[in-house]
């Protein structure tokens, strides 16, 4: 087989992988829950696709902040940010609010759908997590 060949064998099996995986999470209950979360609270910033506004609002596709250390991504959520980050090279100052109104549930559901989605099928964030992060949080 040629060279060619082979790397059209290669793109034509990830592509199936990837078709594949989709329609997993199309089935899975909580990705479809979050997906549904992230519409009504976080596309109108982050977008539809997790790439952000340049310079204004941060992208959440490829970003440690995503695929990371998920207490951090937790707190971000609950809390909010409200100081300059740095993601992909570029520097973003745009307040969050905070979504500590999300029951734990909701909250693990969309950040599962966020590592999911736009952190490269980062590890789901579980109600517990939540709950642990959502007991630190100042009073």
């Amino acid at each position: 087989m040629s060279r060619v060949g082979i790397q059209l064998t290669f793109l034509v099996w990830g592509l199936v992988l990837v078709a594949e995986i989709s329609a997993q999470q199309e089935k899975n209950p909580v990705l479809l829950r979050g997906a549904a979360l992230y519409q009504k609270h976080c596309a109108a910033c982050h977008q539809a696709d997790g790439k952000g506004v340049t310079r204004l609002i941060p992208p959440l596709v490829g970003t440690d902040y995503v695929s990371g250390d998920k207490s951090r991504l937790i707190r971000i959520l609950l809390q909010g940010l409200n100081e300059p980050i740095v993601v992909q090279e570029e520097e973003y100052y745009s307040p969050m609010a905070s979504f500590q109104y999300l029951s734990d549930i909701e909250s693990a559901d969309v950040l599962t759908y966020i590592r999911t989605r736009f952190g490269g099928g980062a590890s789901p964030v579980s109600v517990k997590e939540v709950q642990q992060q959502r007991k630190k949080l100042p009073k």
